[in-house]
């Protein structure tokens, strides 16, 4: 597919990795900001919803035609699509609960959310029972985790977002950790569980996209 020249004049260093992502209409957000935002490409993981899907065209309003979506891929794969010493990033507009255990912080302004409490809490238990087999420790990936709006996007960069049921995988959390990236949290005022993933995704990616215009200025 030819893309137009203008699109492909201001494209960015930036990549879109979707996680899981089941819901049409947000899909077609998503690809909608990314194509606004000026990614590159985006990733789409299997079990996310087909991208050519009617709902998912709607929502995109033409982003199908202004940035590059490869569907279907598994994780395995995906550092193929990746440029050379690309770090990922994760986002997390949730809270992180091992950064919560060290400082009190996040938890006193309300940015931890149960649901990724519990899913997180769930891999520690997974863990646990590893250790207790006799396996070594440290499967579960350590991510450092920092504001959205902080220094982070550096050229090339990759943002992954996750679905609003299950949130980013456990596959995503171990190649931003081998890529050397963080999990960029969104806080939230207490009483809102969460933004919903074509939210967090316009978030991140104009924020990334404001950062890397900046190192580009001289």
């Amino acid at each position: 597919m030819t893309f137009p020249e203008t699109q492909l004049h201001h494209s960015l260093p930036l990549l879109l990795i979707c996680d899981n992502l089941r819901d049409p209409g947000n899909l077609g957000t998503v690809l909608r900001s990314a194509a606004g935002a000026g990614c590159s490409k985006v990733l789409l993981t299997k079990g996310c919803v087909d991208a050519w899907e009617p709902k998912v065209l709607r929502a995109g309003m033409g982003a199908h035609f202004q940035v590059p979506v490869i569907n279907n891929l598994d994780w395995e794969s995906i550092p193929n699509h990746l440029p050379p010493q690309t770090r990922v990033y994760v986002a997390d507009n949730c809270g992180l609960y091992a950064q919560a255990q060290i400082s009190k912080k996040a938890s006193d302004h309300g940015w931890i959310c149960d649901r990724q409490l519990s899913k997180l809490q769930k891999y520690e238990e997974e863990e646990e029972e590893v250790l207790e087999t006799g396996a070594s420790k440290g499967w579960l990936p350590e991510l450092e985790v920092q504001s959205y709006d902080s220094d982070w996007a550096e050229a090339p960069a990759a943002v992954v977002i996750g679905g609003e049921t299950h949130g980013v995988s456990l596959e995503s959390l171990q190649l931003a950790e081998s890529t050397g990236g963080k999990r960029l949290l969104i806080p939230v005022v207490p009483g809102v569980d969460s933004l919903n993933s074509a939210m967090a995704a316009s978030i991140l990616l104009f924020e990334a996209k404001r950062q890397l215009r900046l190192r580009a200025d001289p």
